[in-house]
């Protein structure tokens, strides 16, 4: 009997202690840096200020896991500056103020030197151009035409069409801003996803209301 148990128990004991490694190895830089993008997305769909930044900093924790696993994974590095990005702005944007600004550069010129043509970090270094000052490396008309691109080749970059409209306000063109806005708001609202909801509202409404006024 005691032979039994012994014969039994073994296995068992022996499998119990290779299931973290199974689980270790199945577990991919890919995996983790979505898995980060969605905890990204967690935070900012969130409105008490503690749970957007604690889904910001668990989101840090796997983009960081991700890059250290496969440090060539573009995504990997673009999910490191998504949360970084968003724990620098979520008291309120301020791009030159922000302490962790060159860090979080630095991933997205990772993300872009790894993939050129990664349309989300296109569109954030073009978010960084129309809103930077020339003296920071800010350039306007570059920034619009890497917008238009992301448009081009991703018609549901809500992102792009929401940081264009803007632009495109403050350049008096309000008819093409109202339906880049009108866009961004139906493919948010197709979506499901209530942060850009809410963003595409409320771009949509200023523009209008803007745009009554200046007529």
């Amino acid at each position: 009997m005691k032979h039994l148990l012994h014969s039994v128990l073994i296995p068992f004991i022996l499998m119990s202690c290779l299931i973290p490694q199974v689980l270790l190895a199945k577990e991919t830089a890919k995996d983790l840096a979505s898995e980060s993008m969605e905890e990204c997305q967690r935070g900012r769909s969130a409105d008490a200020r503690h749970i957007r930044l604690a889904h910001f900093e668990r989101a840090q924790e796997l983009a960081e896991r991700a890059v250290a696993l496969n440090d060539q994974l573009p995504d990997a590095h673009y999910s490191l500056f998504c949360t970084l990005g968003e724990q620098l702005r979520i008291d309120g944007e301020n791009l030159m103020s922000a302490f962790g600004f060159p860090k979080m550069m630095a991933e997205l010129n990772r993300t872009l030197e790894l993939n050129p043509n990664h349309l989300s970090a296109i569109s954030s270094k073009a978010t960084f151009l129309v809103r930077l000052p020339s003296l920071f490396g800010g350039d306007v008309k570059k920034g619009k035409e890497l917008l238009r691109r992301v448009i081009r080749e991703d018609p549901k970059c809500i992102n792009a069409r929401l940081t264009l409209a803007q632009v495109l306000a403050d350049d008096g063109e309000y008819a093409e801003a109202i339906a880049l806005a009108t866009t961004a708001l139906k493919f948010s609202e197709e979506s499901g996803q209530q942060d850009f909801i809410k963003d595409s509202k409320r771009m949509l409404a200023r523009l209008q209301s803007k745009h009554l006024v200046s007529r």
